[in-house]
């Protein structure tokens, strides 16, 4: 139950990530969590959203965008959460390349997105061990 995240490969000038964001304000899509990681000429933005293919074709046409799976993970909002996923996952030995957090409107919940290099273990391993991770459904609706 993986979900989507969109990769976009942004240069890295002045307002080109305010352009991109409008642009996928103004198609009307909800931004549900976000990174950006940069080097010297590009960044690379990260996001998950509420609707995929509004996203794709809001976002300029020179600009490069990929679709990856990435688990997100729902937790207690507590400290030693995220620990116990990741303990779980060395376990394992799966890898994680990145992770970002992001919230929701349920109080007492956090959720956090791993970019994983054996999506299919990593959740199968997670259910395994009791932990909820969300599918892009959940992403398009849940966090209303």
């Amino acid at each position: 139950m993986a979900i989507t995240q969109l990769s976009a490969f942004l240069e890295n000038t002045p307002g080109t990530l305010c352009e991109t964001i409008s642009a996928i304000t103004d198609a009307g899509v909800n931004i549900r969590a976000l990174s950006v990681a940069d080097t010297k000429d590009f960044g690379i933005l990260r996001i998950i959203v509420s609707d995929i293919e509004k996203t794709k074709a809001a976002i300029n046409n020179d600009t490069v965008v990929k679709e990856t799976p990435v688990i997100a993970v729902k937790m207690n909002d507590e400290a030693g959460a995220l620990n116990s996923v990741l303990r779980v996952l060395r376990t394992a030995g799966i890898n994680i390349e990145y992770v970002y957090a992001f919230t929701g409107a349920v109080h007492g919940n956090a959720y956090v997105v791993l970019r994983v290099d054996d999506v299919e273990q990593a959740e199968k391993i997670l259910s395994e061990n009791g932990i909820n991770t969300l599918g892009d459904s959940d992403i398009a609706s849940f966090l209303n």
